[in-house]
């Protein structure tokens, strides 16, 4: 019994210090959020594995409390809007509209921008499908969306999302969105600024 109890908190100590890590990694690397939204130049790169060259262009990303994060590329054409558990894709002008209940896939990812937009007041570290890594000074945060059943899981538009955030300034600096084959689609953020 005494060495059970003694394994047992052998374990406990070599496992809550890295979750602990995690979660004041994730903390103090959004706390600028606290009180401030922020508003950025957004650089969109699409990847398709099967051309030649990528496509890019630009536009502006705005974050707001408590969960709204909005990327507009093209003056509007394209964009992608989240608004609490409601997410909005508009491509060439025509919008479609999900949410995280719908569309599970978006769940964590809302948490996280939830998170990120509560200043790390809502902790991430107890999210199965995220991981976190320190890279210098950057951060970055890959969600991996988990599927219920094969059939959800081809239905997925994305494989995973992957979050890089300046642990120093709490600036976003990149926000790719990976699709099956290969293709993805990455966000860049410049002139980062907290309003």
């Amino acid at each position: 019994m005494k060495q059970t109890l003694l394994t047992l908190t052998l374990l406990l100590t070599l496992c809550l210090p890295s979750a602990f890590a995690q979660g004041s990694d994730f903390q103090r690397a959004v706390a600028h959020f606290k009180s401030h939204g922020a508003t950025a130049t957004a650089t969109r790169t699409t990847h398709k594995a099967a051309l030649a060259n990528d496509a890019t262009a630009t536009g502006t990303l705005t974050m707001r409390q408590p969960s709204t994060v909005e990327i507009s590329i093209n003056g509007g054409k394209d964009a992608l809007l989240m608004e609490g558990s409601t997410f909005t894709m508009t491509v060439s002008g025509k919008k479609h509209t999900t949410t995280s209940q719908q569309n599970p896939q978006f769940a964590t990812f809302q948490k996280v921008f939830e998170g990120i937009l509560a200043g790390g007041a809502q902790d991430i570290a107890a999210l199965k499908e995220v991981t976190t890594k320190k890279n210098g000074q950057q951060l970055v945060l890959t969600i991996t969306p988990e599927a219920a059943d094969k059939k959800q899981q081809r239905r997925m538009m994305f494989q995973s999302f992957v979050l890089t955030i300046d642990t120093a300034t709490s600036k976003l600096l990149s926000l790719r969105m990976n699709e099956k084959a290969g293709n993805y689609t990455e966000y860049t953020f410049t002139n980062f600024q907290f309003k």
